[in-house]
């Protein structure tokens, strides 16, 4: 990796992005920005995806999971602390980054109409899943090479998920295993699958996730191509690190995967699944008596495949932004799906949640549970466990509280009438 000495150009990008983040409250922020209009209006590309600054003053930064207000408080925090091509990774999105934006712009479009006079001194926000009761419909979705975070990466993640009483969903690029991860949960742990080009490939890693008694599996559906992530390049050009350290098979290797452990490789050509068809859904469901929950549909016409195939749920999800760059926020989807598959299948939502009003408007939108990912490895990288843990409170809090203000006592509560587009 190669060093990159432009600071100022840095710089520039990050008040950029500062302009539309959380953080613009800080003190000194709208005083910098205005320094900045002026070299910053030179710069050619939009304002978004961000580049991080070089250096971030520690006055600005909080210094313990307790001073955090929200969730964005941990991001600077893991950026300072994480080497910056691991930081890139876990941020970019792909190409123009339209879709990354999109999936918090579009959650604007959408307004909360409340309900009064109704009893909410209490609040229940358990929610039932294939059976089931978990205390919350916040599941903490898979997400890939948790130890480039902290060291103790999906370990940490799952106890967070213990102590809060969390769903957890481990992720096929996980650099922990599976059995590892049941041990540290305690408890019902989830699958996502990355299938590979090889079926046999998939075959052999879901038997052995069953075999640890995984109950369902979430076979993500959208990875199948090539993506430029251009924010994690540029990053990566900060890190002058020497990657053999920590990617002895080369960067995104199956080989470091313990999933894959003892698995014979060689029929692999890509990580991606660009050769999957719905006739590979029937061989799993052949294969697994794993419920199965198919990851990144965005469309009514592939909900209805998916009532078609005996699909048990669907995750309305577009990675994030980390797949495709098509420019809708994944809030925009759920409706379509929903009108499809509502009462039929659960739903689970995903791509965008931060708040509690987030979860409130996915809930009443038709969605049964949502999972977050990036804001659980701010915490992550900032804190590890108590940052994770701290992350998972302060959204528990924020969603009972827009429960309360909604006049919905449980989640049964929030219904379609709750929610407007503006």
């Amino acid at each position: 990796m190669t060093a990159l000495n432009d600071q100022e150009t840095n710089r520039r990008l990050w008040l950029k992005w500062l302009s539309a983040s959380p953080l613009l409250t800080l003190p000194g922020v709208e005083q910098a920005l205005a320094q900045d209009a002026a070299s910053a209006a030179s710069f050619s590309k939009r304002p978004d995806p961000m580049l991080w600054p070089a250096t971030v003053n520690p006055a600005d930064l909080i210094n313990s999971p307790k001073d955090a207000v929200n969730v964005f408080d941990f991001e600077p925090v893991a950026y300072k602390n994480v080497p910056p091509a691991h930081f890139g990774y876990m941020a970019s999105g792909i190409d123009d980054e339209v879709t990354l934006r999109a999936n918090r712009q579009a959650f604007l479009k959408y307004q909360l109409r409340p309900r009064r006079l109704r009893d909410v001194s209490k609040v229940d926000m358990s929610v039932t899943l294939f059976g089931t009761r978990w205390k919350t419909p916040i599941i903490m979705g898979p997400t890939g090479g948790n130890r480039a975070y902290n060291p103790e990466g999906e370990i940490a993640v799952a106890r967070a998920a213990r102590a809060g009483g969390h769903l957890n969903v481990l992720a096929s690029a996980a650099g922990s295993s599976i059995e590892d991860v049941i041990a540290a949960r305690q408890g019902e742990v989830w699958f996502q699958l990355y299938a590979t080009t090889s079926l046999e490939v998939a075959q052999q890693a879901v038997r052995r996730v069953e075999r640890a008694g995984v109950p369902v599996l979430a076979i993500t559906v959208d990875r199948n191509g090539g993506r430029n992530q251009e924010t994690f390049s540029r990053l990566r050009r900060l890190d002058t690190r020497n990657c053999v350290a920590c990617h002895t098979s080369g960067f995104g290797s199956a080989h470091s995967r313990p999933i894959y452990d003892g698995i014979d490789m060689s029929k692999v050509a890509s990580m991606s699944s660009s050769n999957m068809t719905w006739d590979f859904i029937q061989k799993m469901r052949d294969t697994t008596k794993m419920k199965l929950i198919i990851k990144g549909i965005l469309t009514e016409e592939d909900a209805e495949l998916c009532l078609k195939y005996g699909v048990d749920g669907i995750q309305v999800s577009n990675h994030g932004g980390r797949s495709e760059d098509n420019g809708r926020g994944a809030i925009e989807c759920l409706s379509e799906v929903a009108r499809v598959a509502k009462g039929k299948v659960p739903i689970i939502f995903d791509s965008g949640i931060r708040r509690g009003t987030d979860i409130v408007k996915a809930l009443a939108m038709g969605a049964n549970a949502v999972c977050i990912g990036r804001p659980y490895l701010w915490g992550l990288g900032a804190f590890g466990q108590p940052g994770v843990e701290r992350v998972l409170d302060i959204l528990r809090t924020e969603l009972a509280g827009t429960m309360q203000q909604m006049g919905a006592p449980n989640i049964a509560a929030i219904v379609p009438g709750m929610v407007v587009k503006g």
